[in-house]
């Protein structure tokens, strides 16, 4: 719902001026999007650019709220803010490599159905990005949540993909790559103090756990795990 108008007068805001900062929300989270292949944003450069001429405390907010509201009617898309994930808290000892104060951000997320989507707006020539990154959550999502980075790549090695490669035909530098899924909080990496040493664990961050990614996630698991059971009741 957008925001009443009274709530800016009070502040010695004109509607001229709400609007002219809610378009410049708008056009910098989308540009921001884009430029940054997907990767979150923080709500604190969003402040920044609302407080830059402004100082009203409750201000941001009030934006923010509409720019979502416009971002969902006109332009079909959702303006979700992501929930920080934490390191899990089987390992005490583990230290997230990501910064603490990193808390909120937001990510926008296309409300158009499935198939209306993919005629119209899927960019197919990122087709193989969104493959690899189904295809690692995947895996640490087999793996229970969280997976050393070494079995990780056992795993992606199996299937022709190799941390050394700094050039693959398709995905490019192999490290840098499976390194913007952390930034993009796919997943996120972590760092054990053992005995033995540091391990780095790999484990689903918040955009893997939203559920409009995880639905997504099982049905894949699951045409596969089908596959796999009609292919061995045919070889029996």
């Amino acid at each position: 719902m957008t925001n009443s108008n009274d709530d800016y007068s009070q502040m010695d805001i004109s509607v001229e001026e709400k609007d002219k900062l809610v378009a410049e929300v708008i056009r910098y989270v989308l540009f921001k999007t884009y430029q940054s292949s997907g990767c979150p944003i923080k709500r604190e450069e969003i402040t920044q650019l609302v407080t830059k001429n402004y100082r009203q405390r409750s201000l941001p907010s009030l934006v923010i709220n509409e720019a979502t509201e416009k971002l969902s009617r006109v332009f079909g898309y959702e303006l979700r803010e992501l929930q920080r994930a934490r390191p899990s808290s089987t390992n005490n000892n583990r230290a997230s490599q990501q910064s603490v104060t990193d808390v909120k951000s937001y990510v926008i997320i296309s409300k158009l159905p499935a198939d209306v989507y993919k005629i119209y707006v899927e960019d197919t020539d990122s087709s193989h990005i969104t493959g690899f990154t189904f295809v690692v959550i995947s895996i640490v999502h087999l793996a229970g949540g969280q997976i050393p980075e070494e079995t990780l790549w056992h795993h992606l090695r199996r299937l022709g993909l190799h941390e050394t490669d700094e050039s693959h035909p398709v995905l490019g530098n192999l490290k840098q790559t499976l390194g913007a899924l952390v930034q993009q909080r796919y997943l996120q990496k972590n760092k054990v103090n053992d005995p033995e040493g540091n391990t780095l664990f790999y484990e689903l961050a918040e955009r893997a756990l939203d559920e409009s990614v995880s639905v997504r996630l099982k049905e894949y698991i699951s045409q596969i795990v089908n596959k796999d059971a009609a292919s061995m009741d045919i070889n029996h």
